[in-house]
């Protein structure tokens, strides 16, 4: 039997929509989990034929799950991942079994904030940077703030933070695991470039214009696609920095900000965005971006071709302050807006719901289209106002 195997995935979003994508595509799915709640609710995942328990942070126990699939006449022809920090697993796996492979060593380095950077310390693509793992501000700091605080292995703006005075420094430092990186903030425009690299070809599936809203963390509130041709700066930019980094089969997308003509790159993802971003994808330009990353991994040849395109923007939503979910209304009303195509609500009655610190704390989101890019972002807006998240 064909099988694919899927180190991690969450309920809903791009990881998901893999596992989706492979059972339309005449493969057995099988899921390997460490979070027990996944066994436990088994119906939440009908196009898992299989979700087995593992421990996906040790490599012995992931391999004899994987043998003992063989042994029982199961044809594995690919192991894939698109959660972190299983990307590599799942390519260190793929390459001890023979199978079509994602490259390893652009993954490690991507999903380690200080060697990326490193790597590319004599290229245009980063801001001033430094690494330390000492709390004291030197004069050089001082003179560039506002500067930026990452923790080198985080994801999801989690552990990124900016600091604007000696003081916040200070406090923020000794929230990270060292060594810190601390970067000089870059102003302008962000976007976030989704690419998937075969034999070496970069390909650009999407490029989209972010919304940040400013928590106390750099959260993405809103996503425009960019339709129709793009720069040919951002694309020379987008194939030397995946190249720098040795990718030479794999998902990966790049978030950069246009700074003094420069293209700044702000973080570097061996995977494709998680949310909504497949789903936002497929709406704009009939693309299933996870499943030809699959085609990828199984050594068949992505078909990137538009079907159409559409001027498509993503609203999310998010809480002011904390408390219990009590009821949500106005889901209809958004639905039946116009220009709307899909609204999702995550959580249920009685989940406590917080101002957001990270990604995973967006609650809700709106796509919709337009006529114009303007117009597909103010009929997501209209839409998203309609929901109200009731808190206790």
């Amino acid at each position: 039997m064909k099988t694919i195997v899927f180190l991690g995935s969450n309920k809903l979003g791009s990881s998901y929509e893999a596992i989706r994508a492979a059972d339309s595509m005449g493969y057995y799915t099988v899921l390997l989990t460490n979070r027990p709640s996944f066994i436990d609710k088994r119906v939440d995942f009908p196009h898992a034929h299989s979700v087995r328990l593992c421990n996906l942070g040790d490599l012995g126990e992931i391999r004899n799950a994987l043998d003992r699939l063989q042994i029982a006449f199961f044809n594995i022809c690919a192991i894939v991942s698109f959660v972190d920090p299983h990307c590599r697993t799942a390519a260190i796996l793929s390459r001890e079994r023979g199978l079509k492979h994602f490259s390893e060593t652009a993954i490690a380095v991507m999903l380690d904030k200080i060697e990326s950077r490193e790597l590319l310390r004599k290229t245009p693509y980063v801001p001033n940077y430094y690494v330390t793992d000492n709390p004291k501000l030197s004069a050089r700091a001082i003179r560039e703030m506002p500067l930026v605080l990452k923790s080198p292995v985080s994801t999801g703006s989690k552990d990124v933070h900016l600091v604007s005075t000696a003081l916040e420094y200070k406090k923020t430092f000794s929230k990270l695991n060292t060594p810190v990186l601390v970067e000089k903030f870059v102003d302008g425009a962000q976007y976030l470039v989704e690419t998937l690299t075969v034999n070496g070809k970069v390909h650009i599936a999407a490029v989209v214009e972010q919304e940040i809203t400013f928590t106390g963390r750099f959260i993405i509130t809103g996503y425009r696609m960019v339709v129709g041709d793009y720069e040919l700066s951002l694309k020379k930019a987008v194939e030397n920095i995946i190249k720098l980094h040795g990718m030479r089969d794999g998902p990966c997308h790049l978030e950069l900000r246009r700074f003094n003509n420069r293209w700044i790159l702000i973080e570097a993802n061996p995977r494709i965005s998680g949310g909504a971003m497949n789903t936002f994808i497929e709406t704009a330009y009939g693309i299933n971006l996870a499943g030809e990353t699959l085609k990828c991994a199984l050594g068949l040849e992505p078909d990137f071709g538009r079907k159409y395109e559409k001027e498509t923007y993503l609203k999310y939503i998010i809480v002011p302050r904390r408390g219990i979910l009590e009821k949500v209304t106005g889901k209809k009303l958004a639905l039946n807006s116009a220009g709307v195509e899909q609204v999702y609500v995550r959580p249920k009655k009685g989940t406590e719901l917080r101002p957001p610190t990270s990604m995973g704390h967006r609650y809700a989101y709106v796509i919709a289209t337009g006529d114009t890019g303007a117009e597909a972002e103010q009929n997501a807006k209209n839409a998203a106002a309609k929901i109200k998240l009731h808190l206790t």
